[in-house]
């Protein structure tokens, strides 16, 4: 990280036990040092023991990454990063609309097939991503799922968290995948209007349909990251939490960009 970067994200970072007097032992290495390494880790994709002699050791950095996506720190900490760039853009810290979808990606060996599926539509034998993002491409929420689970059973459950996460969230857009029962559910259940965008069929070739390609870019930006080309990691959650680093990567840079540009 740059000293521009480290200074926009310091202020969030949880702050540790032992600081706020409640036992614990000091941490051996500072947070800048971790969140470099992970960083590196999630933008180069490398393995954990290939962590170059630079960075802490490897195992102090994975039982970091483990701790933090044990306790869910990493999504606290992602959620502060993505409030402020909200409020950097003029944005209300809570958002009230989004956008649902999903994407298939190949998943490595060391997956078990208790986590895997065959997504005969995208023809990928791995796991699939379900995500809610803002209006501004900023992840809501995240559930890594089997390549063969349908995407309106999912949908059920994640647009349930990212409900009871964002209270102010009611209206969420999705394309053809999330019609039937789903939309009736959401409107019952979560008093959220979920609205359906569909391919006109006398469209003809690549046409950039309305709000959903925001969902879309944010999956390029996944793309970015190389530790998420493939679905490398053997628990769901650890995929999950992969997906929070590398936005927490985006946003960190995006928001160190913002203020070095504002005006003095």
């Amino acid at each position: 990280m740059t000293d521009a970067e480290w200074a926009a994200v310091r202020p969030l970072l949880p702050v540790p036990a032992w600081l706020r007097g409640r036992g614990g032992q000091p941490e051996g290495y500072c947070h800048r040092a971790m969140l470099d390494t992970i960083r590196y880790l999630v933008d180069n994709g490398i393995k954990w023991r290939a962590m170059p002699v630079d960075f802490p050791p490897w195992d102090r950095v994975y039982a970091f990454f483990r701790r933090w996506r044990d306790h869910r720190l990493v999504k606290e900490f992602h959620d502060r990063l993505r409030a402020k760039v909200r409020e950097e853009l003029g944005r209300d810290a809570e958002p009230t609309a989004g956008v649902i979808d999903s994407q298939s990606v190949k998943a490595d060996a060391v997956v078990g097939s208790d986590s895997r599926g065959f997504d005969g539509g995208k023809l990928v034998n791995g796991r699939k991503r379900h995500v809610v993002v803002d209006t501004l491409g900023l992840l809501l929420g995240v559930m890594v799922t089997a390549a063969d689970t349908g995407d309106r059973s999912a949908a059920h459950v994640l647009l349930e968290r990212a409900a009871g996460a964002h209270h102010r969230l009611a209206l969420v857009w999705a394309d053809g995948g999330y019609t039937g029962s789903l939309i009736e559910f959401c409107l019952a259940a979560l008093a959220l209007v979920l609205l359906i965008v569909k391919r006109s069929d006398d469209m003809r070739g690549f046409v950039v349909l309305p709000k959903r390609w925001i969902v879309e870019r944010f999956f390029a930006h996944l793309m970015r990251s190389r530790r998420l080309v493939r679905d490398f990691e053997r628990r769901t959650t650890s995929a999950e939490a992969m997906v929070y680093w590398s936005m927490v990567l985006l946003m960190n840079r995006r928001l160190a960009t913002t203020r070095r540009r504002r005006p003095a």
